[in-house]
């Protein structure tokens, strides 16, 4: 697995806008063009798609999280009706692009990234560094379940299997097993001491023992990986030919799905390798632009620690 994200460090940085240059770049941005940002955050790349379009190019941004979403409207109201922000999951993506006359675009962005406002709020019980509810929720307006109730219900063999699915955690076994003896866990910093105590504080000085589980029960609340699946295909539906998606990941297991959908799309033959010719006749849907995914240079990880395990891969729509 790719090295997680240490969530003091995240913290440690006000939210910024992760391989802007790389996405502009990317994204072939141009005046009058119409973008999408699926996971429109703090404002950063939306803003700067907004003004690198200027004077006429237009964003429809999402967002799972009221308080983004609140926050998202206010750094672009300079830009008027050229932005256009919801509150609902980028699984919609598809559905809204068709009732805001956002199809044909010429870029979609997706920063998979989670920000330091939601990880400073310790009532979001994202950080097993601040005392908090184990809540985890993008958006705690629903009734989905909370990683409270993922510790304190599922029994020890689904949380053991849960913790490797998503954190690829090889203490798994270990740490569920405590949680359990441990029931019932409410907050942050109590799930995050049972881990220590079960687990040890491990070989990585930089990486906290806590930060696999927590980041497992993060994916597991809010369906991740799932969502991830959906918004792919429905990126690639909305796009121009020509138009280009650029996809911001932070642990391997959403970068091998990232990976694995734009190398299915631009190599579709489903003949066997034994085959003299494709008699298949799928036709490729994408070109790779990114072959290998870009990440942050040494300037951008000297100024924002939390881009570290970020990694970029861009494709086009034929």
């Amino acid at each position: 697995m790719g090295e997680a994200a240490d969530l003091s460090v995240i913290s440690a940085a006000r939210h910024l806008p992760v391989l802007l240059n790389e996405v502009l770049e990317g994204l072939a941005v141009r005046s009058g063009g119409m973008y999408i940002d699926g996971t429109v955050g703090g404002g950063g790349h939306a803003a700067a798609l907004l003004e690198a379009s200027a004077p006429d190019g237009c964003l429809l941004g999402f967002d799972r999280d009221p308080h983004a979403v609140a926050r998202a409207q206010a750094r672009l109201q300079a830009f008027g009706s050229r932005a256009r922000i919801i509150h609902t999951a980028y699984t919609a993506l598809e559905a809204f692009a068709r009732t805001e006359g956002f199809l044909s675009v010429d870029g979609v962005l997706l920063d998979l990234g989670f920000s330091s406002y939601q990880i400073d709020d310790p009532q979001r019980g994202f950080a097993f560094r601040h005392e908090g509810p184990l809540d985890m929720r993008f958006d705690p307006t629903t009734s989905e379940p909370t990683a409270a109730e993922l510790v304190n219900g599922l029994p020890e063999s689904e949380l053991a299997a849960l913790l490797w699915r998503y954190g690829e955690e090889p203490r798994n076994r270990v740490i569920a097993r405590a949680i359990v003896a441990a029931r019932p866990v409410y907050s942050t910093q109590h799930l995050a001491q049972i881990i220590v105590a079960a687990a040890g504080r491990g070989a990585s000085r930089s990486l906290h023992p806590a930060t696999r589980t927590f980041q497992a029960l993060r994916i597991a609340v809010n369906g991740e990986l799932e969502a991830l699946e959906a918004v792919l295909p429905q990126a690639l539906t909305v796009l121009r030919p020509g138009g280009r998606l650029a996809v911001i990941t932070f642990h391997s297991l959403e970068d091998r799905m990232v990976k694995r959908f734009f190398q299915q799309a631009a190599h579709p033959c489903i003949c066997p390798p034994e085959a003299p010719v494709c008699t298949c006749g799928r036709q490729p849907t994408l070109r790779l632009i990114t072959r290998k995914p870009l990440a942050p240079g040494a300037d951008e990880l000297a100024a924002n620690p939390r881009s570290r395990s970020a990694k970029l891969r861009i494709a086009e729509r034929r």
